[in-house]
């Protein structure tokens, strides 16, 4: 059982590899609109596991994801060919690349928060010129006890 420090060392030095391949020596239009995010490799050190992202060709443009997957999938031992050239290790892991979903997750949290943002602006908008049901602070604090008293 490897040390976990140095898997993920390892693991920081995989995704920089097969970062740096793909942008430079890897010519498959398929990886034009890819990005490394992370790595994790296993305690004994034997897989890896890559997570990427896949921008589209505009902003608003779809990314699509098969043809990336497929060109990950074709170019997986070439890339752990780098990897074992440039990390010196005894065994070099295997590699298997994943979606990373963190982006999407990101983007629908702030569409939930946008979402909360005008609601609270409608509840507002609602509330101006209204005033309390009852007085405008029900309880009972220790300045109330001393008036009663006196």
């Amino acid at each position: 059982m490897a040390d976990q420090a140095r898997a993920r060392r390892l693991a920081k030095r995989i995704s920089s590899i097969v970062a740096t391949a793909i942008e430079y020596e890897i010519k498959d239009p398929r990886l034009r609109f890819v990005t490394i995010t992370d790595a994790k490799v296993t305690g004994d050190l034997r897989e890896a596991t890559v997570f990427y992202t896949v921008m589209g060709e505009t902003l608003d443009a779809e990314p699509d994801y098969a043809e990336a997957a497929a060109g990950l999938k074709a170019a997986a031992g070439i890339l752990r060919s780098k990897v074992g050239a440039g990390t010196g290790v005894k065994f070099t892991p295997t590699l298997a690349f994943k979606l990373d979903t963190v982006p999407e997750a990101a983007r629908e949290m702030d569409e939930l928060l946008s979402k909360a943002r005008a609601v609270d602006a409608r509840v507002a908008q609602v509330a101006v010129g209204d005033s309390y049901a009852g007085d405008e602070d029900p309880y009972k604090s220790d300045e109330d006890e001393d008036d009663d008293e006196a």
